[in-house]
């Protein structure tokens, strides 16, 4: 038994270890995706074999604040020769959570076989693995059209959270303190995603999108200390129905992935809106501490 499935996960199959990625380097049915809060990061060095995804340039819509469409996704897997039987491992920068946030992305168009390499370029660093700065090229592939994207089983929008709210229902901000108590409007590195308000949306608890990763190695913790997290201390249970939120998104799946996928929970949505929209929203509620 791997050290991965040793530590209680839900469903360990999703995470892979350095060493399972290492052994399996030119494999033609695995392709690595990397990709990273600081784009250049690729380009200076990457895992041999692997393509290079920009969220924002590849995988969103450049008309409006949506992601591409389904059409455009097949064309973008068949120009890296994925197929839909290949296994599609992601890693990036952050503890994973850019690698978290298009997993999540690839998951709302229904590509069967996804996982996360546990640690990302942290740990494959750490470890003193190669690098290179060779960009691969693939034999282009014949990916079909997904026939539909799974937005209402993972994605929330403002008009979910308002619902959400009304019902009662638990919301995750896992943003810092500080933006979770209004005092940070933005976060200082990200002024172009900032809000006209800080706050939280109302009823959320806050967990910090980093406590379900390991500082040493960036990989996540285990299913014991994760449920000490979630269900001691936010008081969560599995049969929850969940939002998570942050600024854009990308904090709040890295969370979303730990609840679905690493501890079971089955209702689980991001709200990818997150705060850039709410906190700019006219007639919606925030909640702040008072000075």
């Amino acid at each position: 038994m791997s050290e991965i499935h040793e530590r209680g996960y839900a469903n360990p199959a999703v995470l892979v270890s350095t060493q399972w990625v290492a052994d399996h380097l030119g494999d033609p049915y695995v392709r690595l995706i990397e990709t990273n809060e600081d784009p250049t990061l690729y380009f200076r060095g990457h895992l041999p074999g692997a393509i290079h995804l920009d969220w924002m340039s590849d995988l969103n819509d450049k008309n409006r604040r949506d992601f591409i469409s389904a059409k455009a996704f097949a064309a973008l897997m068949s120009q890296h020769g994925i197929q839909q039987d290949t296994t599609l491992v992601f890693y990036g920068d952050r503890s994973n959570w850019w690698a978290c946030f298009v997993f999540w992305i690839f998951e709302l168009y229904q590509h069967p076989y996804l996982k996360i390499m546990d640690g990302g370029r942290q740990k494959w660093e750490r470890e003193a693995r190669d690098l290179t700065r060779d960009v691969p090229s693939y034999k282009p592939a014949d990916y079909p059209v997904p026939k539909a994207r799974s937005d209402e089983a993972l994605r929330a929008t403002r008009e979910d959270v308002l619902q959400h709210i009304e019902q009662g229902h638990p919301l995750i901000d896992v943003r810092t303190a500080e933006e979770f108590s209004g005092r940070l409007l933005s976060m200082p590195d990200y002024p172009q995603e900032g809000a006209l308000r800080g706050g939280r949306i109302p009823g959320a608890r806050n967990a910090y999108w980093q406590a379900a990763a390991n500082e040493n190695d960036g990989t996540f913790k285990t299913a014991a200390e994760l449920r000490a997290i979630y269900q001691d201390e936010l008081q969560l249970s599995p049969n929850d129905s969940i939002i998570t939120y942050c600024r854009i998104g990308e904090r709040s799946s890295h969370t979303w992935f730990a609840l679905r996928h690493l501890l079971g929970y089955k209702n689980v949505r991001t709200y990818d809106g997150s705060w850039t929209e709410w906190g700019n929203l006219v007639n919606v509620p925030v909640e702040f501490d008072e000075e």
